[in-house]
C-alpha cells in the first residue's frame, strides 16, 4: 500500500473522501499493472459509485488534460507513483424552472 505517498495537487473534497480516493488508487496499483490505466480507473470509479452513489468519473494517466464541471465537494487531482489521478462527480444540471 502506498498511502501517504500521494501528492494532492488540487481538491475540494472533504478529508475523509480524499483519504478514500488515495487509498482506492493505492489498492488499484496493487491489483493492476501501472500501464493498465483503464482497469485502475474502473476500479476507483466502481468503489466511489458503490460508496458515494453513482455518477463518478475517474481519469488515470501520466499525460492528459481536461476541462469539466463537477459537483461541489467531489473533486480531487493527485499524483501517486508515476500516474496522475482525477476523480470527480459530474454536476447534475438543474431542471429549468418556469414561472408566471
Amino acid at each position: 500500500m502506498l498511502e501517504g505517498k500521494a501528492l494532492i495537487e488540487d481538491t475540494d473534497m472533504p478529508v475523509k473522501m480524499q483519504i478514500q480516493a488515495m487509498s482506492s488508487a493505492s489498492q488499484a496499483l496493487d491489483l493492476y499493472d501501472v500501464f493498465d490505466c483503464k482497469s485502475i480507473a474502473a476500479h476507483i470509479k466502481k468503489e466511489f459509485d458503490t460508496t458515494y452513489g453513482s455518477g463518478w468519473q475517474c481519469v488515470v494517466g501520466s499525460n492528459f488534460g481536461c476541462f469539466f464541471t463537477h459537483s461541489q465537494g467531489t473533486f480531487i487531482y493527485f499524483a501517486l507513483e508515476t500516474l496522475k489521478f482525477l476523480i470527480f462527480k459530474g454536476a447534475s444540471s438543474a431542471p429549468a424552472i418556469s414561472g408566471n
